[in-house]
């Protein structure tokens, strides 16, 4: 049976590294004949949450695009969340996104989470806090398991990545989704 993925790309740039690390984990999932989205953050209105909590009585006071993204994120049985590392944590895109799901995270269960990033740093144990702070979010998605981590360090200028291992790692990642 056929799984659906949900990939955020949340790089502000389009095409970027991260970007390409989705292609690949996407062509690898789309052969294994899963049913794959890609969400590109880039060119998306994701107001800060608020604090409010106006969600809680029924619908959130932004008028943007984090409750249809929000309501995908509930329809899939994969999430895929992909970032650039800037200052040794995601992109901003992508935490905006994670804090808007306050609606509805209570709701995002038994997920499988997969974790793609890039960042221009070379020392790897940089990645240390932005992995932690993904795991902190499907910490929070009840019975929702770590999957995969690919993180590559060493590329800055947009497709720096090409020729990387890194995407037929990725590719593979995503082909094994059964």
């Amino acid at each position: 049976m056929s799984k659906k993925i949900l990939i955020i790309a949340s790089s502000p740039r389009r095409n970027g590294n991260s970007e390409m690390l989705c292609d690949a984990f996407i062509a690898g999932a789309q052969a294994a004949g899963n049913q794959v989205e890609k969400v590109t953050l880039a060119g998306k209105k994701i107001n800060f949450c608020t604090a409010c909590y106006a969600c809680h009585k029924g619908e959130c006071v932004h008028k943007d695009d984090a409750p249809e993204i929000a309501r995908k994120m509930l329809a899939a049985d994969v999430i895929v969340l992909a970032t650039p590392v800037y200052f040794y944590t995601m992109c901003a895109q992508l935490k905006a996104l994670i804090d808007r799901t306050v609606m509805v995270y209570p709701q995002i269960q038994n997920k499988d989470f997969y974790y793609l990033m890039t960042m221009a740093e070379t020392d790897e144990t940089m990645f240390k806090g932005t992995i932690e702070a993904l795991r902190g979010f499907a910490a929070c998605c009840e019975n929702s398991r770590e999957c995969g981590i690919v993180a590559v360090p060493g590329v800055y200028e947009s497709g720096a990545i090409a020729g990387n291992p890194a995407l037929e790692t990725a590719r593979k990642m995503g082909a094994a989704i059964q």
